[in-house]
């Protein structure tokens, strides 16, 4: 009877409490890891290759762990990107609300798995081998069970909390704060056209989920952190794994190249193919600059004191400012019947958004010509340098230097 109470007290291992948290941290960390690493990067997007034993360790570890089929969360996942914050998306705060992502992330996760459709269409190329097949697959639920008895066997009773955190964990953190808060709050690097931010520039916790914008704007890069002061965990892990020769990159994403005025005087093909790759980072200063005229705008417009109420324009953009820079595709008529009236009273900004639009169409227009493209952005940047706007002239120079 000791016997037995001692081991439901302390298990196999006997570890202090402290000890225990210790131990279910690193076996969470182990789980992000295999999440970002196997189902995400390399997976979902193929933006490494990993080695087989490598990927099965994953496989074995994520059935014990979580639960989760490989093609199910690489379909969903696809499919989300796919789709991103428009009608189809699996876990789109813009859909369905942030409230519902974040608390209840799981769930929408759950109920898309089980679309056939989303399956056949997004689920190729996922392991389809012998133990896919007749245990990861039709016995997902075996592995979690088996992970408690392990739990329990090892921290005795106290493994039943251990278990519960191993269960909750990526729930909370991938399904809830990366789809969810990861498309509400925190920076964007680059104006990828959805709301997807990155959440801090430390991916530590969530293995470099983190940097959330700057893998929507990248997809397919097998790395996350795009600035200086960005950490990618998940990135280190893929260093060592590919210094042992356990993983191959395939893809990462394009390094921004400015070349010298002097060597690059003219817009061409070159600077017209730098454009297009770097679209977002440059859509991101442009809205940067935009921000900018607007509140230099509303500082000229403010009344003083002596003026008594407030001046009409300045008023409407003060109320308004946020649909300068909101895509034409995002707004309802009324938005648009606002901003159409406030661009009217302000001739600085109504250039500015224009000249946004017709920028934008040159890496959307799908029929034009390598040569029409080219012709379009040299005569936008002509018309950038004569516009008499200091902000819109020197981002046109900057834009002549853009390379692939």
């Amino acid at each position: 009877m000791d016997y037995i109470l001692n081991f439901l007290k302390g298990g196999i291992l006997h570890l202090a409490w402290w000890q225990v948290a210790i131990v279910a941290l690193v076996l969470t960390h182990i789980t992000i890891i295999g999440v970002t690493v196997f189902l995400h990067r390399s997976q979902a997007h193929r933006g490494l290759d990993l080695h087989p034993a490598v990927m099965h360790f994953f496989r074995f570890w994520l059935w014990l762990t979580t639960g989760m089929v490989t093609k199910e969360w690489v379909a969903i996942h696809r499919k989300h990107h796919a789709k991103c914050e428009r009608e189809g998306d699996p876990h789109s705060p813009v859909v369905f609300g942030l409230g519902m992502v974040f608390f209840r992330g799981a769930e929408l996760y759950r109920e898309e798995a089980t679309n056939a459709e989303t399956l056949k269409r997004f689920g190729h190329g996922t392991p389809d081998d012998w133990v896919e097949r007749t245990l990861y697959t039709p016995y997902s639920l075996y592995g979690i069970l088996l992970m408690l008895v392990l739990d329990v066997a090892l921290f005795g009773v106290l493994g039943v909390t251990v278990w519960a955190v191993q269960m909750a964990w990526i729930p909370f953190w991938a399904a809830g704060v990366v789809n969810g808060l990861g498309h509400a709050i925190g920076y964007r690097n680059f104006a990828s056209p959805d709301t997807s931010t990155n959440v801090s520039p430390w991916g530590i916790i969530i293995g470099g989920e983190e940097l959330h914008n700057n893998h929507h704007a990248y997809g397919t890069s097998a790395k996350f952190s795009a600035k200086w002061y960005e950490f990618d965990l998940g990135w280190m892990y893929i260093s060592i794994l590919r210094f042992f020769g356990l993983a191959k990159v395939k893809k990462l994403a394009p390094k921004l190249k400015l070349e010298p005025v002097s060597s690059h005087p003219t817009v061409d093909l070159k600077t017209l193919q730098g454009v297009i790759t770097h679209r977002y980072e440059i859509l991101a200063r442009y809205t940067d600059m935009v921000k900018k005229a607007a509140t230099e705008e509303l500082a000229r417009l403010k009344p003083t004191q002596k003026q008594g109420n407030p001046d009409c324009s300045w008023d409407q953009l003060r109320r308004n400012k946020d649909l300068i820079n909101t895509n034409d595709q995002d707004l309802e008529p009324g938005q648009r019947e606002q901003l159409d009236s406030l661009l009217a009273n302000t001739q600085s900004l109504s250039t500015l958004v224009q000249m946004r639009r017709e920028l934008t169409r040159l890496w959307e227009s799908s029929s034009a010509s390598s040569e029409q493209l080219l012709l379009d952005l040299q005569a936008w940047c002509q018309r950038a340098q004569q516009s008499g706007i200091v902000g819109l002239e020197q981002f046109a120079n900057r834009l002549r230097r853009y390379a692939a």
